[in-house]
């Protein structure tokens, strides 16, 4: 495509949008706001499709010859991923569509602000939406050869027979698609969900998770397997990481997959890689589904902190510290590598701000079970709130 001096302009106004970490972030919201599906696969697995698919597709644009004669591997092979994934083909188009429509607009609204005249960019914009066009044709064509290989494969089958036991889209597998895929009817089985989304990778991570018996596969982007035991930890990838639930009827097997997905974060949160028991992020996992009841809780009990101040978010981090090591101001102390006065302070200090009864040997420092959950839940929920933008409050250490 020859372009003018003002074309060459607007192909650096794209360029910059490219390299625009805010952008990407922005045609991923588009895009998993108008696709429930791809929404529900990992944000960061939608982000690198989108950064290298704008990436490469710009490269290509930018290059001479007609666009039905370029590169377009990289929007075929998202195609191929996202059937791997068990991405509809309705579902992936709504994305791609969404960040489409958003990027065009973006680019409209810079081309304006660098001056270039609306004959030019109207010009580039023709030729740039026939060229996305042909590269939206590529990730169809991408999506349904995979999905023809898969559907001849036996992994497909399998991937079949999960998503309809733990997902409620299809009708019940039937027990002669049990028997296929190595599972009874009146089987209990452990159900695994790990962090492994590369397509690459979740095949072979799959088999070795499943080689004592039951079934691997895919659902909404995550490796999944159903097994009768838990695997051993030679079956484990030392960077992966796995949550497992204890072993449960197949009809119970829907409720328990969800209870695994939510816990993988908190999982990653508390412990980085290996295998990770359902039931040790019980309580975590339990106020984690409450989010509004979090913030009305900090509210109530750190109203007077602000979340702003380095001095506040001291105090609670140490009030934290405090609570995690069994009220013991000596091994708080040393968790926080300051000496127990230092802790004492601190905590008389969050008294007198807030009211919290955590001073050693004060009034109503004798907490029960469920206040010190309730002010160690609320407390943690002030921490991980995203501080405002702004100058910090008053020092309250002075």
């Amino acid at each position: 495509m020859a372009l003018t001096a003002r074309g060459d302009v607007f192909l650096q106004v794209l360029w910059a949008m490219a390299a625009d970490e805010r952008l990407v972030d922005d045609l991923v919201r588009a895009a998993r706001a108008e696709s429930p599906e791809v929404a529900r696969l990992p944000e960061a697995e939608t982000r690198r499709h989108v950064a290298l698919l704008f990436s490469a597709g710009l490269a290509s644009f930018e290059g001479a010859g007609d666009p039905s004669e370029r590169d377009f591997a990289e929007a075929a092979r998202l195609g191929a991923d996202r059937a791997a994934q068990g991405i509809s083909i309705g579902g992936l188009l709504c994305a791609v569509q969404a960040g489409r429509n958003r990027a065009l607009e973006i680019a409209v609204q810079r081309a304006r602000a660098a001056a270039i005249p609306d004959g030019v960019l109207l010009e580039v914009l023709l030729e740039l939406d026939r060229y996305l066009g042909i590269m939206e044709r590529h990730v169809i064509a991408g999506h349904r050869a995979a999905e023809q290989d898969l559907a001849r494969s036996r992994a497909d089958a399998g991937d079949r027979v999960l998503r309809a036991l733990l997902l409620g889209d299809e009708e019940p597998p039937a027990p002669a698609d049990l028997a296929r895929s190595g599972l009874r009817p009146e089987g209990r089985y452990h159900c695994l969900v790990a962090d492994v989304t590369d397509p690459a990778r979740l095949r072979t991570a799959g088999r070795r998770l499943a080689a004592g018996g039951g079934i691997a596969g895919t659902v909404l982007g995550r490796l999944t397997v159903l097994a009768p035991r838990l695997p051993g930890p030679d079956a484990i990838d030392p960077e992966m990481l796995v949550v497992a639930a204890p072993s449960r009827p197949l009809p119970d097997l829907r409720a328990v997959h969800e209870l695994c997905l939510a816990a993988l974060p908190i999982a990653a949160r508390s412990g980085g890689s290996g295998l990770h028991l359902l039931v040790e992020h019980a309580g975590d996992l339990a106020l984690t589904a409450q989010p509004l009841l979090a913030g009305l809780a900090a509210a109530a009990v750190l109203g007077p902190l602000q979340p702003g101040d380095d001095f506040h978010r001291e105090l609670v981090a140490t009030a934290m510290a405090y609570l995690d090591h069994g009220q013991r101001l000596d091994h708080a102390a040393a968790a926080l590598h300051v000496h127990p006065n230092t802790v004492r302070y601190r905590l008389r200090r969050l008294h007198e701000l807030t009211g919290v009864p955590l001073v050693p040997g004060g009034p109503g420092a004798d907490l029960t079970v469920l206040t010190t959950v309730n002010l160690w839940w609320a407390l943690r929920t002030w921490r991980d709130a995203p501080a405002p933008s702004g100058p910090p409050g008053p020092d309250f250490d002075a």
